[in-house]
């Protein structure tokens, strides 16, 4: 037997050996991204939660500012910050990006589909990338309707309720620097809620658990801090609580009494969301699937 043929036998299945040095010689991590994303895609537009959850998101952040935008009275509330006001519904419509978030990777654990996932994409870096990128698609696009919504709302109730010039009150409109601030960073908030759901899923594998964590970051952290502390220790407190110091974002008013800046505090954030998708790439790259 010639040696071109025992080398053609020993080759593995679907593979020439004209192929094995290509192979050999380092193919990029990121060379199976194309197709990883549409992989991704394809699973997370064909399964019906993930459009209700998002629109569950949409609703629940617009109704939640507007009623909010018209209940709020000035001057008995003169001291309240309008575009707070108007965008109070993303306090509400996180918790369903972060279960989306999990669902998204944790579904494919309860259901084995992670393992088929993994064959057909064995680097794991990739895998998860494909994930976290059609995930921040979706989101961007859903919280910015979210985000346009909540601020319209506010812009046409608020006025009616004494948020005007007279009391010191400039428009709620996204010419105005300030309130673009704080709306386009509600939108970036909500991605990095989405990031930090989807590292803490990627790192505990189960939907329950997840979910629980990342509520628990998100409701009943700043309680506690809030109850167990001295008003000295929970302004501190208040500055490392992921989402206190996120939401930082959305004032632009009485900046100075603050515990954290608007952008300091994203940034708090943004490093909650990295530390969890460290540890959920660790997860991957190291757990058997």
């Amino acid at each position: 037997m010639s040696a071109a043929v025992q080398d053609e036998r020993s080759a593995p299945l679907g593979r020439t050996p004209q192929d094995r040095p290509a192979a050999r010689s380092g193919v990029s991590a990121w060379a199976g991204l194309p197709d990883a994303l549409h992989a991704e895609w394809t699973k997370l537009r064909t399964v019906s939660s993930t459009a209700w959850l998002l629109l569950v998101a949409i609703a629940f952040t617009i109704g939640t500012g507007a009623v909010t935008s018209s209940i709020v009275q000035c001057p008995a509330s003169c001291q309240a910050d309008p575009a707070k006001i108007s965008l109070t519904g993303v306090m509400l419509g996180q918790a369903t990006i972060a279960v989306l978030a999990v669902v998204v990777m944790t579904s494919e654990y309860s259901t084995g589909m992670i393992r088929t996932t993994l064959t057909a994409i064995p680097r794991r870096s990739t895998a998860l990338a494909a994930k976290a990128a059609v995930l921040t698609a979706v989101v961007l696009a859903a919280g910015t309707i979210a985000v346009l919504g909540s601020v319209l709302a506010g812009e046409i109730l608020l006025p009616g309720h004494g948020f005007t010039a007279a009391h010191g009150f400039g428009p709620l409109t996204l010419v105005h620097g300030p309130v673009l601030r704080a709306a386009a960073g509600s939108v970036l908030y909500l991605w990095l809620i989405a990031m930090l759901s989807l590292g803490i899923a990627a790192a505990v594998r189960e939907s329950g658990v997840a979910t629980t964590l990342v509520l628990g970051l998100l409701y009943v952290l700043p309680i506690i801090g809030s109850t167990i502390l001295n008003p000295h220790w929970e302004r501190r407190f208040q500055r490392y609580s992921p989402m206190d110091a996120g939401l930082a974002i959305q004032a632009t008013r009485n900046l100075v009494k603050l515990p954290v800046g608007p952008w300091e505090g994203l940034g708090v954030l943004a490093c909650w969301a990295a530390v969890a998708m460290l540890a959920g790439w660790g997860s991957l790259r190291w757990r058997d699937a």
